[in-house]
């Protein structure tokens, strides 16, 4: 699964999602966002740092750095996923998936030199990222509502609550060296965010780049808690063949 990203406004990117994910309706998704005026606010304010700050950057590091180095950087930050993804399998009684993200993380981090080459991907060795917030909704934790954060971005009450245990389990926060540590964090960010620029002409585009970044956000969130095959709506259908 893709790893979720929590960082800053470049989460707007999430608009991708709506390239893969089952439609749901409106209603639906009106009642998940009862915060929707604050929300929005915040929205505005996130989109106001990025043009200022991460985007920028993003278009330089892209600019400066060749697509193999790129490419190795990004491979890096996905390795280090790996563990917290094993254990996220396990916990989710998905042993399979567990190993091979435990064989992932062992073959890239010792062949792949560090992990800056994915050698598990070339072997064949299947990825399967998952977080605390999907653990939590396999468990049965309802999503709440649709909440904007500052900076983080768009997320559930749930998988914002969660996000606290996927930052402790990662093994940056762990490092204890502070100035190679936050300086990891800056490079990660500005790789995410790299990787996003082709996603903003799907908000540039849109009539209201905020309830087109909830819809794709909430659709791919789905998407992914159900391992890409989210439940049917039948009354949705129903009401759409009665139209008919």
């Amino acid at each position: 699964m893709k790893y979720a990203p929590n960082i800053p406004v470049v989460i707007v990117a999430l608009a991708l999602g709506l390239s893969g994910c089952a439609s749901v309706p409106a209603e639906q998704r009106v009642e998940s966002d009862p915060w929707e005026p604050m929300n929005r606010s915040l929205f505005n304010v996130n989109v106001a740092i990025d043009r200022a700050s991460t985007k920028p950057l993003a278009k330089g590091y892209r600019a400066i750095l060749p697509g193999p180095v790129r490419k190795g950087i990004s491979n890096f930050f996905r390795n280090l996923i790996a563990p917290r993804s094993a254990i996220n399998n396990f916990l989710q009684g998905k042993p399979g998936r567990g190993v091979s993200e435990l064989g992932r993380f062992v073959l890239n981090s010792t062949v792949g030199v560090g992990g800056l080459i994915d050698v598990a991907t070339a072997s064949g060795v299947e990825e399967y990222r998952e977080d605390f917030g999907q653990t939590a909704a396999v468990w049965g934790v309802p999503d709440g509502p649709y909440v904007m954060l500052p900076i983080l971005g768009p997320q559930t009450l749930r998988d914002a609550i969660m996000s606290a245990v996927d930052i402790v389990a990662d093994p940056l926060f762990q490092y204890d060296n502070t100035s190679v540590r936050d300086k990891l964090y800056v490079l990660r960010l500005i790789d995410l965010r790299y990787r996003l620029l082709t996603a903003d002409k799907f908000l540039d585009d849109s009539k209201d780049p905020y309830l087109t970044l909830r819809e794709s956000y909430l659709q791919n969130r789905e998407f992914e808690v159900y391992d890409g095959d989210p439940p049917v709506d039948d009354d949705f259908f129903d009401e759409f063949l009665e139209e008919e």
